[in-house]
């Protein structure tokens, strides 16, 4: 564990930072999350089992899936649901990498990584990248990067149409909104690679459908799933 400099407890005194999920005030040595709150995180435990778990099997039949996991199970009401909402709709970038390690040394230790070429975060129309600074699953990403080594490739596909939250839609509705919303843009580079989407919740597993399928026109491209939460049906 690193030493607390001088000026990082000073800051903590002058400016305390805070639980994101509780609001408790962080000790010195915690970071986003306190110690409490984290290991009281409803984890799902997927990747003891990445290849048959809840999740892989919104994928399966859809796409040449791998792998699938989320580190934890998201209610919208929940007091956990504060890490997702913070990161996208409160301006707290950081809580991105932070995640991305945590999920990332989790599944490490279940060997979640072995054989994966590439991370492709989930991109986001450039209206709405302009709109909140950053893109929450390449922050998330940039977390995992940091544990695994795995090249970050956020260019291989683009996001070419945004037509609102998919919040309040229903399973149908929420295919039909991103069907045509992702364009491959540079095939050849990952064309026989074994690519890891990011993405902050999946729910349906629309959005990860339809990004995958454009990732898949490259050609014999494995697919491999990685988010924070997954929604409980």
């Amino acid at each position: 564990m690193k030493p607390i400099s001088f000026w990082h407890r000073l800051l903590d005194l002058i400016s305390p930072r805070v639980c994101v999920v509780c609001g408790r005030r962080l000790s010195a040595t915690e970071e986003v999350l306190c110690n409490k709150c984290n290991f009281h995180l409803p984890r799902t435990g997927f990747s003891n089992n990445p290849y048959e778990n809840e999740m892989a099997k919104l994928f399966w039949g859809q796409i040449p899936v791998e792998r699938a996991a989320a580190l934890f199970h998201y209610e919208s009401h929940a007091e956990t649901a504060n890490i997702i909402y913070q990161l996208k709709y409160k301006d707290h970038p950081e809580i991105g990498p932070f995640m991305g390690r945590m999920v990332a040394t989790e599944l490490k230790r279940d060997d979640f990584f072995d054989g994966i070429d590439e991370i492709v975060p989930v991109p986001l129309t450039k209206e709405r990248l302009h709109q909140r600074g950053y893109n929450q699953s390449e922050e998330i990403a940039k977390g995992v990067c940091e544990i695994t080594g795995l090249p970050i490739n956020k260019d291989v596909v683009k996001r070419t149409v945004f037509q609102g939250s998919q919040t309040r839609r229903s399973r149908w509705e929420r295919q039909e909104n991103v069907e045509y919303a992702f364009k491959l843009t540079h095939g050849e580079p990952i064309a026989g690679k074994h690519l890891l989407i990011v993405d902050d919740v999946v729910t349906t597993g629309a959005t990860i459908i339809a990004c995958a399928k454009e990732l898949a026109k490259a050609g014999n491209v494995k697919i491999s799933v990685l988010s924070l939460g997954l929604t409980r049906h």
